[in-house]
């Protein structure tokens, strides 16, 4: 699974491939210098059951860590991951 980011002004996103197709997407807005809202997660219905989605809020909490921002998790699925795993939350 290959991990993208790309972020264009007040916006971004995460893009997740595998060997071509898109596997997910999962798009943020910047709330400020120091913070980012995760505000949708989408999965291709053939990447189901992968893990993808996962993987997608894992790539956003490592760009988190490194750039010293937060993360608002506005998106249900992106919650329900921090929700679920508490080794994530130093970046709420």
């Amino acid at each position: 699974m290959n991990i993208e980011q790309f972020d264009r002004d007040n916006k971004g996103f995460f893009k997740a491939t595998e060997k071509g197709p898109v596997a997910g997407r999962m798009t943020y807005s910047w709330a400020g210098e120091d913070k980012i809202i995760i505000d949708h997660t989408e999965v291709n219905p053939a990447f189901k059951g992968k893990g993808v989605g996962k993987q997608l809020v894992l790539a956003a909490v490592d760009f988190a860590r490194e750039k010293q921002v937060s993360i608002i998790p506005l998106c249900p699925f992106a919650k329900s991951v921090f929700d679920r795993n508490e080794e994530l939350r130093d970046v709420l």
